[in-house]
């Protein structure tokens, strides 16, 4: 490669994303509110503060009682510890880590795409294989992962970070419970594309993402676990480039927090649009925190930011 080249072609790469996040960046926070019942969740006055910034894709926040955030870099192919002060410290390298929960023992769960997998993350960086298997084929590409009433581990397996070139060995993109044993079973199979999932706080209902088709699903749970009659809750319409359903968090009085197009959208347990949170660049995910579980931690793009809230939320692993 000449000289010339050698100095171009990262030059070009360079610009291309500069432009490419100032394209994302365009946005800016505001809230807006569709019912009051909005503003009785998210104060009027709420300020939109950026905890840490400089990411390649931030997904999977996980709020640790220590005093941290859990969060992974889809790009840099790393979880990292991210401190309220905006300090960074990394816990492992590995190929594009996704979703994250704790475990009712406070185990900390990831959806390793690469792995094709539903791992735990050791505090010392390493790893431990908990399932990359139903029936014997190997997953897609696991997604978003929550603990269950049951204090099972339930997953979404969709094919967005299926590897190229990778064989696809499961013809459809389902949603699974993983048990303590490390039995697998399949829950729904009736989405196109899964996404983020969540139960409501008396674990009656469970919601699911469907990101192709953009809109959120429920479904009624038995008491033996298995889901039925399934429907759509809400749908998130917008442009190409304006976001999808994507993960989901739910407060104690059940409202449901949904990243989607421009940002966060709020709906009620009834399925009404009570109002959005808009946001500087698109979210993935999102995670309750700080000591009283007011605080929404968001994954949106390069950054991590942090909004106080009125309400506050649900955490499975403290609740049962």
């Amino acid at each position: 490669m000449k000289l010339g080249q050698t100095i171009l072609f990262p030059l070009v790469a360079l610009v291309c994303m500069v432009l490419s996040l100032s394209a994302q960046q365009t946005r800016d926070f505001k809230l807006e509110p569709l019912s009051p019942r909005f503003l009785e969740l998210i104060g009027r006055d709420a300020k939109l503060e950026t905890l840490a910034t400089g990411f390649g894709f931030t997904e999977g926040p996980m709020w640790d009682p220590a005093g941290f955030l859990y969060v992974s870099d889809e790009t840099i192919n790393k979880i990292f510890r991210v401190y309220p002060d905006g300090k960074k410290e990394e816990v492992i390298a590995l190929g594009d880590p996704d979703g994250n929960t704790f475990d009712r023992r406070h185990r900390l769960i990831d959806c390793a795409s690469v792995l094709r997998a539903i791992i735990e993350v050791t505090p010392g960086g390493k790893y431990k294989l908990l399932a990359d298997r139903y029936d014997g084929k190997r997953f897609n590409s696991p997604n978003d992962v929550i603990v269950g009433p049951d204090g099972a581990l339930y997953f979404t397996d969709p094919t967005l970070d299926l590897v190229a070139g990778e064989k696809r060995e499961i013809p459809f993109q389902g949603v699974y419970r993983l048990d303590d044993n490390g039995n697998v079973r399949l829950l729904t199979r009736d989405l196109t594309q899964p996404n983020g999932l969540a139960f409501s706080p008396d674990g009656k209902k469970f919601y699911v993402d469907d990101s192709e088709q953009r809109n959120i699903r429920v479904y009624d749970v038995n008491a033996d676990g298995t889901l039925v009659h399934g429907r759509i809750f809400g749908a998130e319409p917008g442009n190409k480039n304006d976001g999808v359903p994507d993960g989901i968090k739910v407060d104690k009085r059940g409202n449901l927090f949904v990243t989607g197009p421009q940002g966060i959208w709020v709906w009620d347990a009834e399925g009404n649009h009570l109002g959005t949170i808009v946001m500087p660049e698109q979210p993935a995910n999102l995670a309750w925190g700080d000591k009283d579980y007011g605080t929404l931690y968001i994954t949106a793009t390069t950054s991590v930011y942090r909004l106080k809230t009125k309400t506050q939320g649900f955490v499975p692993y403290l609740e049962h």
